[in-house]
């Protein structure tokens, strides 16, 4: 079943000072702000938390995905979702980028 409305699940581990954000469902360009709402309080948690963006299963716009990846390379959010600009230890896991191996770590976490 197909819907439009973004579903995101996080799981942390505050030991490791980790956490992915699974995201489900549909991804736009207006939509990417609630995600990084999330991202933005989940890295609150711990410092030098390292986050992981899960987006291997929701239908991702490219313009959300290109955001994404600028905040990726950046270590930063939009400054208009976190004026102080603090730094972001992002990665993405796409289709593109998620393996077999990967596949199975995102199931054991």
């Amino acid at each position: 079943m197909t819907t439009d409305k973004l579903r995101v699940l996080v799981r942390v581990d505050l030991d490791c000072a980790r956490a992915q954000v699974a995201a489900q469902g549909h991804v736009t360009s207006k939509s990417v702000h609630g995600l990084y709402e999330v991202m933005k309080r989940a890295n609150s948690l711990t410092a030098g938390m390292t986050l992981e963006l899960d987006m291997t299963r929701p239908r991702i716009e490219p313009d959300a995905l290109e955001e994404l990846r600028a905040c990726s390379r950046s270590h930063h959010l939009p400054a208009r979702v976190d004026p102080f600009q603090s730094d972001y230890r992002l990665s993405i896991l796409t289709p593109e980028n998620a393996g077999p191996l990967a596949a199975v770590a995102t199931q054991a976490a």
